[in-house]
């Protein structure tokens, strides 16, 4: 045998092996590898008390997923939060709310809003996952359809979260006044950004809020940070940004700042994390979850653990 070919095969033989302990890290164990990722920002009115903001997202629960329902659930108690905050897929099978069920039941009685994933209302479906490199997937043309009604009950009727769906609500949080509103999925261009002003004046002008003192925060709450909706979240005047939908990127470059695909038109280094999102000339924080799941077709994590993040809202120094 030449040299060269002895060299070729070593070669291949070293790709094929650093390739088979990828795929073995990928989905047998970073997938499973939870994370809080935490994050501090100044954005509530000098004097205010702070609050800890838990933002869930992309969980794809299917039942069988004990580990993550496990770990969910104890977020509660580590963590305490004042608010929830849940930008949707929550499911990812027809029998994906017995383990939704199992991760929230702790969080019970914790102020929370929610919109809706694709993956709310339509279950996952298998696909080539090199389709994402050409740019947002295209709309499944198969699927589950799920039962998003009773997730919408289990989340307004059990855990006392308000349902912000191309709508607006306020929420008295720690002795505080917070303004939320939201979209939903605008990957599925469900989002109906024209009727947020409408919205959020009825909100505001509510009669059980009527001589209430202005709101110290305004959230806007999205699934897919698509720019359409960031932009007018930013014009409507949210104080901070939160979205999932991106996963991360789900396998990405170890170490490296952008995601390889984001699914939407969000800059890819602006996919995972905590960034600012400037536009109207304002600059607003903007949080993407990279989520806690991933469809299951595709059970794999690389580079880009599942996660939540906690966000810690603490006021402004006084002048």
């Amino acid at each position: 045998m030449h040299h060269a070919t002895r060299t070729a095969l070593t070669a291949l033989g070293v790709v094929g092996a650093v390739g088979a302990g990828c795929a073995v890290w990928g989905v047998g164990i970073e997938r499973f590898l939870f994370t809080l990722r935490r994050h501090d920002l100044a954005v509530l009115p000098a004097g205010s008390p702070s609050l800890t903001l838990l933002h869930l997202s992309d969980a794809h629960m299917a039942p069988w997923q004990h580990r993550k329902q496990e770990w969910i659930a104890r977020i509660a108690e580590h963590v305490q939060p004042d608010l929830v905050v849940n930008t949707g897929d929550n499911l990812g099978h027809p029998e994906g709310l017995v383990g939704i069920r199992a991760a929230f039941a702790p969080l019970r009685g914790v102020p929370g809003v929610f919109v809706h994933g694709s993956n709310d209302v339509v279950g996952p479906s298998a696909r080539n996952p090199l389709r994402y490199f050409q740019g947002p997937s295209a709309r499944p043309k198969r699927g589950d359809v799920l039962d998003t009604a009773a997730m919408n009950s289990y989340f307004t009727d059990e855990l006392g979260w308000a349902d912000i769906n191309n709508a607006a609500t306020r929420l008295g949080v720690a002795g505080l006044t917070l303004d939320t509103f939201g979209v939903s999925d605008a990957h599925r261009d469900w989002d109906d950004l024209d009727a947020l002003p409408s919205a959020i004046d009825r909100m505001r002008r509510g009669t059980w809020w009527r001589g209430a003192p202005a709101a110290a925060l305004t959230l806007g709450v999205t699934h897919a940070p698509y720019r359409r909706v960031l932009d007018r979240f930013t014009e409507l005047g949210a104080d901070v940004l939160i979205a999932g939908h991106t996963h991360g990127g789900q396998v990405r470059v170890p170490f490296s700042r952008s995601a390889l695909v984001a699914n939407c038109d969000i800059p890819l280094d602006q996919a995972r994390g905590l960034s600012t999102w400037e536009h109207d000339a304002r600059r607003v924080p903007l949080n993407v979850s990279a989520g806690l799941g991933h469809s299951i077709y595709a059970p794999v994590r690389f580079g880009c653990r599942p996660e939540a993040s906690v966000l810690t809202l603490h006021p402004v120094a006084a002048a």
